[in-house]
């Protein structure tokens, strides 16, 4: 009767147990303790971002109170505004109305503290002189200090402000200034509803409020959350701002729609008014949501790889132990000559199977031992020689590396060298030329196909010099001279001197306020040509340069160079500032680079809007100065 089988393979699903257990679970639990101490710096981090954004918007209405604030003290200590003349003292109210649309009302009140002149948006004619002895404004003024009122609603809708400044005659030598009256204005709000909407046009992922302390809607990221009867902040944003005991702070509140959202505040100490900001958690913890993918992909990957190691492993060292019972059931069967070639490794199963062999023949043991050793010695000089091959190409990849970095280094600093020598030569050729010319022209040997020649020689040179300068001015690292310029003024004086084909029409329409701004001429005027020059080389036959100037908000002015050519294809428009790119055959790619370079170093932006087919237009976008003198 035949013995049953033993049961086989047990040892390799411990071993592979055994390694799952010692790898995955340290790693778990390391892996777990860095995603939640990454959870506590997230909602850190975001919180402390959250507060420095309200901090930086209260900056901002702030400074938009006071520089209407300023408009109106600047407008009473006008020349002739403190002699009290009523039709000179509307002439300057409407051109402040006009220039600054955030003025609903502005008026005048003598010390009588009855109105002599009163300009109201809404009301065209008919206006109703009021008396004004009981206001706070008025009292204020009169006392020579300034005014800012509380929020009050226009028209039942619009919030809006109240202010007032004192009109003063001028001081003399001999006397202080006195109070000739008062200036009262108020001011609409809705702009930094505009400005916050501009900013965050989506209330789901992010939202902006200015409030006063009872929670009292100012301004909001959604302007109709401000129209609403009652505008309010919601009452868990409230209860976080009221309940404050700094000026700045915030935490997690439950939203109206039940989600949780991360809310921050800060106060607008001259105003004391609240401004809040909330995000949602999933919003904030995008970052910690993508970890734990990235975790747990890499966590599938690690249990993958330690399975097929462990079998591996396993086979490795469960191998020898079958080889042996294969051996050991023969010897039982009687067949010494014919036992299995078994591995001798360096441990208990080695001894294992060496005490075995010793039960066999002698002659036959040593012999198998020398086999063994044989095959060994084989296996580990075949795998030295790999390594010695994989070592060998990475010092040779290595090197080929290092010489490179060297050649590319050495090229860097020779760039500038070699411009400026090659512009010698490039000179003498020019030169030589001129006397080639002057030389055949006095002995009238200058024939139409040798000045054809020469006129080759001549564009050929003035355009490898254009290259090399234009090299040279995108590498070379130059002082920005900055200087307060008429942007319409200083437009027109580059495209008088530029020297457009008769096939190119021009066209012009400038803003009517004349902006100004401060920018490097030089590089604003290369900038320009440079654009204009693309636009003409991509009509050759017929098309129109347009150039136009307009006033986006009170901070920037919007510079558009339009050209009716082929358009650039959509492909190529996010290569198109890159240095050195450029699609035509001739060129070096450095005329959008130079834009780009320029409006960067200004604080500016440069967008571009493209039709294939209709044309191209370029938006330069550059910061307004305001009550500068322009050089």
């Amino acid at each position: 009767m035949q013995p049953a089988a033993p049961r086989r393979g047990r040892l390799s699903y411990k071993l592979l147990i055994w390694f799952l257990l010692i790898s995955l679970v340290p790693v778990g639990i390391v892996v777990s303790h860095l995603v939640n101490i990454s959870l506590d710096v997230l909602k850190e981090v975001s919180l402390r971002n959250q507060t420095d954004l309200a901090d930086r918007i209260g900056d901002i209405v702030e400074f938009q109170i006071q520089n209407s604030q300023k408009i109106l003290r600047e407008t009473a200590r006008l020349g002739n505004f403190a002699e009290m003349n009523p039709d000179q003292q509307e002439k300057f109210i409407l051109d402040v109305m006009r220039h600054y649309v955030e003025f609903l009302e502005i008026s005048v009140v003598p010390p009588n503290g009855v109105e002599t002149t009163r300009l109201d948006r809404f009301l065209k004619e008919g206006v109703e002189m009021r008396d004004r002895r009981e206001h706070p404004g008025f009292v204020h003024a009169m006392n020579k200090k300034e005014y800012v009122g509380s929020i009050e609603r226009i028209q039942g809708v619009r919030p809006a402000l109240t202010m007032a400044v004192p009109i003063l005659n001028a001081e003399t030598e001999n006397s202080t200034p006195t109070v000739k009256g008062a200036l009262i204005g108020k001011v609409t709000l809705t702009g930094i509803s505009t400005m916050l909407h501009e900013e965050y046009p989506n209330p789901a992922r992010q939202q902006a409020a200015v409030s006063t302390p009872d929670g009292f809607l100012v301004a909001h990221s959604d302007p109709d959350q401000v129209y609403k009867r009652e505008p309010k902040l919601s009452k868990a944003a409230f209860e976080m701002v009221r309940r404050r005991i700094s000026d700045t702070g915030g935490g997690t509140i439950s939203s109206t729609g039940g989600t949780e959202v991360l809310g921050a505040y800060a106060r607008i100490k001259n105003l004391d008014w609240i401004v809040y900001v909330q995000q949602p958690l999933d919003a904030a913890y995008r970052a910690a949501t993508e970890m734990r993918k990235q975790v747990t992909r890499i966590l599938i990957w690690l249990i993958v790889i330690t399975v097929l190691l462990s079998l591996a492993i396993a086979a490795h060292i469960t191998e020898p132990l079958r080889e042996l019972t294969r051996a050991s059931e023969q010897l039982r069967a009687g067949r010494f000559e014919d036992l299995p070639d078994m591995i001798l490794t360096n441990d208990e199963i080695g001894d294992l199977g060496q005490s075995f062999l010793q039960m066999s023949d002698s002659l036959k043991e040593k012999t198998e031992e020398l086999v063994g050793t044989n095959e060994e010695l084989s296996r580990l000089s075949g795998t030295l020689e790999r390594r010695v091959e994989a070592r060998t190409r990475e010092l040779r990849a290595a090197q080929e590396e290092l010489v490179n970095k060297e050649r590319l280094a050495i090229m860097g600093q020779m760039a500038s060298v070699v411009g400026h020598e090659i512009r010698n030569p490039l000179a003498v050729i020019n030169n030589s030329i001129f006397f080639i010319k002057t030389k055949l022209g006095k002995e009238n040997k200058l024939d139409a196909k040798l000045g054809r020649h020469v006129a080759i020689i001549e564009s050929e040179v003035k355009q490898a010099g254009s290259i090399i300068s234009e090299i040279l001015n995108y590498s070379r690292s130059r002082e920005l001279k900055l200087q307060v310029t008429s942007l319409n003024h200083y437009l027109h004086e580059i495209l008088s001197v530029y020297p457009f084909p008769p096939h190119i029409k021009v066209a012009t329409h400038y803003d009517p306020n004349n902006p100004v701004v401060n920018i490097d001429q030089d590089e604003f005027r290369q900038a320009v040509r440079n654009l204009i020059g693309n636009g003409i080389e991509v009509m050759p036959e017929a098309g129109r340069i347009s150039i136009a100037t307009g006033v986006v908000d009170p901070h920037w002015v919007q510079v558009d160079i339009a050209d009716t050519g082929a358009g650039i294809p959509p492909e190529v428009l996010d290569n198109i500032f890159t240095a050195f790119f450029t699609t035509k055959a001739r060129g070096t790619g450095l005329g959008l680079a130079v834009v780009k370079k320029m409006v960067d170093r200004v604080n500016g932006r440069v967008k571009v809007d493209s039709v294939v087919g209709k044309g191209t237009v370029f938006h330069l976008f550059l910061p307004i100065l305001k009550g500068v003198p322009v050089s």
